[in-house]
């Protein structure tokens, strides 16, 4: 009689031996002394220019060891049930906040103009359709404008083509914004909480949301996961 072999066995023969994987090392090092040379040359043109090389480095860092990503804290508690990115998030707003805070708000103390009001944009239908149609290509893509570029610095294929996409409807975006603010955006309002609650007012209702926006996180992955751990 034949012996039975199962499929654990069988599975374990036929399975190809796993390739080592090749050090990384020497190519960290050579991009460690090309950023240093580059450093370099740029403190000879623009002393703030390193400044910014270093900050931008230092945020890719974070950001690729971290796999923080905006589309991720959507996506996830949909797909998933998990929240961890999405308390990030949250945490990452919470932060923003106490730091815009602290340079705009003397700034209005001292009768100056605060910092980033340019920035303050007007909620409109345009506003609406861009975040919409965003959210929708930015999950398509697997990565918001951040993770995009932390994975093409990976080596992701995909995400390199989506980068090339992302340059061109950024340029398409600038070229009909005129339009837009003409006909949709022109009378719309601006919000901007300081003005409608005051300085503290605004902090409370910001950090209230957050506050009810993580509670919600963490119980949407006890009930998706089983804990928020």
């Amino acid at each position: 009689m034949g012996q039975t072999v199962s499929p654990e066995t069988r599975s374990t023969r036929t399975r190809a031996p796993r390739k080592p994987k090749k050090s990384q090392l020497p190519i960290a090092l050579l991009v460690t002394a090309l950023i240093i040379g580059f450093g370099f040359f740029l403190d000879h043109s623009h002393d703030k220019m390193v400044v910014y090389l270093l900050f931008g480095i230092s945020f890719g860092v974070i950001l690729q060891r971290s796999r923080f990503c905006f589309t991720a804290s959507l996506r996830d508690p949909c797909i998933t049930g998990s929240t961890s990115v999405t308390r990030a998030v949250l945490i990452a707003f919470s932060l923003a906040t106490i730091g815009f805070t602290a340079i705009k708000y003397p700034a209005f103390l001292e009768g100056k103009p605060i910092p980033g009001m340019d920035n303050v944009g007007q909620i409109s239908l345009a506003l609406i359709i861009g975040a919409v149609l965003f959210g929708i290509g930015m999950v398509i893509a697997g990565g918001c404008a951040s993770g995009t570029l932390m994975r093409v610095g990976e080596g992701f294929t995909m995400q390199m083509l989506s980068l090339v996409f992302f340059v061109i409807g950024s340029l398409w975006g600038s070229h009909d914004m005129g339009w837009w603010r003409a006909n949709v955006i022109k009378d719309a309002p601006t919000v901007f909480l300081p003005d409608v609650f005051g300085w503290l007012g605004a902090l409370v209702v910001q950090f209230l949301i957050i506050l009810l926006l993580y509670i919600a996180a963490v119980k949407w992955q006890e009930k998706k996961m089983g804990s928020a751990d």
